[in-house]
């Protein structure tokens, strides 16, 4: 594992505001709920800090993962903007994806009487292939990596009249990113409220897995909206060692595109930082860690004897925070700021075990 403080970091750095309206509009959906936040006190005793929270997105909106968030809301922005065009009949929702983002936009097309075509790189495990056929996408399997698989989706939809709803930004191509991640407000929103029946003002330092950088936007847009608040949250990015975008441009003080290898965290697989996110993590991130398989696997067998069971995405948090809470934080905050015996560490758990069958050992049991 490596860990990496962000030199570009400013303080005075203030975010743009997330409309208030998305929390009513997730409110507003069959079957929602706040997903919970377990305190996990055994897992703080040996990380040795005040309290280790989970914020576990493993059963969000029916799916298991956080996407549902993000995608329902785009698609709702989508199809309002369609409809004052005056178009009619339904349309084909297409994206790329390591698999939750995917069937999370083919739930919501199938939910809403659209047609969805997704597009999946090499590496992402047939059951949740299949996981995103079952909600009734036509489905296509790119023989390359993300990225490509991201290039061939946009290209289908410009071929094809097909709506493109992609979680991550590039040069002409960031409102629907920006719908996403305003949809990611949701988690956050609700974090506070948990937060604050605990007695909790906002973490000491909150640990995001990271892929292209849409959820972290979402966690810096909502942490940094008070730069004179004292003791800012620290945000840290937890990506896979061999898929470390941000990590990269976070050294190169500018965004760079890495070339991926396989991880079982494949949903953070992504070798290219989003253009709209960029801007955020350059200026509101602290640091940015990286961990491997066989970490986040321990992390993962971990969270599950504690009752908390995720997939090695969800996992990759306390992999870092077990570094983490060991590393004086002084090189990306102020001198002397550091993870001590009463620090609150917030982990984003981003999916459950149930979003990426077989990647887990078989040691943690069975999986559903």
């Amino acid at each position: 594992m490596t860990w990496l403080p962000n030199p570009a970091r400013d303080p005075s750095w203030t975010s743009s505001p997330v409309p208030r309206d998305v929390l009513e509009f997730h409110r507003g959906l069959a079957g929602y709920a706040p997903t919970r936040l377990v305190d996990l006190p055994a897992l703080a005793a040996d990380l040795g800090v005040g309290r280790v929270l989970v914020k576990d997105e493993s059963h969000r909106l029916g799916l298991p993962a956080f996407k549902s968030l993000g995608a329902s809301w785009a698609i709702d922005r989508v199809l309002r903007a369609r409809d004052r065009g005056e178009r009619e009949g339904p349309v084909t929702l297409v994206a790329a994806t390591d698999g939750n983002h995917g069937r999370a936009v083919a739930r919501f097309s199938r939910l809403l009487g659209h047609r969805a075509r997704i597009f999946v790189p090499d590496g992402v495990h047939p059951a949740a292939v299949q996981a995103i056929r079952d909600e009734g996408a036509d489905l296509t399997t790119v023989p390359a990596d993300y990225d490509e698989a991201v290039r061939t989706a946009t290209g289908y939809a410009a071929d094809t009249g097909g709506i493109l709803v992609q979680d991550t930004a590039w040069h002409g191509y960031e409102e629907v990113p920006g719908w996403i991640v305003a949809g990611y407000s949701t988690l956050f929103r609700e974090l506070d409220d948990q937060l604050a029946d605990l007695g909790v003002e906002q973490p000491g330092m909150l640990l995001v897995p990271t892929g292209v950088g849409s959820l972290l936007h979402a966690a810096l847009t909502h942490y940094r909206k008070h730069p004179t608040r004292p003791d800012p949250a620290v945000v840290v990015s937890v990506e896979p060692v061999e898929a470390a975008c941000v990590q990269a441009s976070i050294a190169a003080g500018q965004p760079v595109s890495v070339v991926t290898g396989h991880t079982i965290m494949a949903g953070l697989n992504c070798g290219t930082v989003s253009s709209l996110a960029w801007p955020s993590i350059q200026r509101g991130l602290d640091a940015a860690a990286t961990v491997t398989d066989d970490q986040a696997t321990s992390a993962a067998r971990d969270l599950a004897e504690n009752g908390v069971p995720v997939g090695p995405c969800g996992a990759a948090p306390l992999a870092a925070a077990r570094t983490l809470a060991t590393r004086p934080l002084s090189e990306a905050r102020a001198p002397g700021h550091q993870v001590s015996a009463s620090t609150t560490l917030v982990l984003i758990a981003t999916e459950g075990e149930a979003a990426n069958p077989a990647a887990m050992p078989s040691a943690i049991g069975p999986l559903t």
